[in-house]
């Protein structure tokens, strides 16, 4: 794939990332439901999707779907934590704290993959943590946006984990089929949890789990993963802190919550880092 190709396939995808944030606040269901709704649309998507291209569900290996199933299970756990972390705060300090992932990634992609750490690496991640400390406005741990940022880091460190397992399943796999495999696995998994909370959603609601489980889950996470055979995990990681810049603007303009000064200026500090990596990224390419 060319690499600009995919640079733009990534960036697409977390813009739509972007978008999927706000749900948790269109949608009066708890956070567990909502991600539920996501996984079970996007799975029926992604299967129509597969059987319409001939794209092979077998497993290459079969401990694989031992990975994939535990792949689903961090994948629950990524969104729900990510869902709950907004609805307790706000989309900004929830994407804000998620936005920390490519730190995650950095540390971790050299001890998975037998790679040596690169110091300039380390430096983009650590400006990107700035930007993050910088933006939440309460450190008390009964505040609820202090709150949130803690539940949205977690959130940060389950995506780092999916993102380097999914970095390993694109060596084998169409980013079709390990998409099927991930989201229907989640959806299985949240399926006990769903029945016992009995919380039944209303037709705008279904709309609204279509819109979420179709666009910004199915075709944006089947985008992200397929740009992961050209674009490394740690600029991956780096450009999806965007979303937290993108929610932020979606959130401004369709639920009037509009960023303070410092969540701005740490907005500001995200932006600059990923532009100047994609640009050392590629001018290291072609030298």
């Amino acid at each position: 794939m060319n690499n600009n190709l995919a640079l733009l396939k990534t960036n697409l995808a977390v813009i739509l990332f972007g978008l999927a944030g706000l749900f948790a606040k269109f949608i009066d269901l708890p956070a567990i439901t909502i991600t539920f709704g996501r996984v079970f649309f996007s799975s029926i998507a992604l299967l129509i999707m597969a059987y319409c291209l001939k794209i092979s569900l077998k497993p290459a290996k079969r401990q694989h779907l031992f990975f994939f199933i535990a792949a689903g299970g961090i994948l629950a756990m990524h969104w729900c934590s990510f869902l709950y972390a907004i609805q307790i705060s706000s989309v900004a300090i929830g994407t804000i704290a998620f936005s920390a992932f490519p730190l995650f990634v950095t540390l971790l992609e050299p001890l998975l993959f037998h790679e040596k750490w690169q110091m300039i690496n380390i430096i983009f991640c650590i400006i990107i943590s700035c930007g993050v400390f910088v933006m939440i406005p309460s450190f008390s741990i009964t505040s609820q946006q202090f709150q949130g940022a803690i539940i949205g880091l977690f959130s940060a460190l389950t995506y780092a984990l999916l993102t380097l397992i999914n970095r390993y399943f694109a060596r084998y796999y169409h980013s079709i089929t390990i998409s099927v495999y991930e989201q229907s696995s989640a959806a299985i998994l949240l399926c006990p949890a769903v029945i016992l909370i009995h919380d039944m959603p209303t037709i705008s609601d279904i709309g609204a789990l279509l819109f979420l489980g179709i666009i910004t889950t199915a075709f944006a996470h089947t985008l992200f993963i397929a740009s992961l055979k050209t674009v490394p995990a740690y600029l991956a990681g780096i450009i999806s802190a965007l979303e937290a810049v993108y929610s932020m603007l979606f959130a401004a303009i369709l639920l009037h919550e509009i960023p303070s000064l410092k969540e701005t200026a740490g907005a500001a500090i995200i932006v600059f880092t990923v532009i100047f990596s994609q640009f050392f990224h590629n001018h290291k390419i072609r030298r």
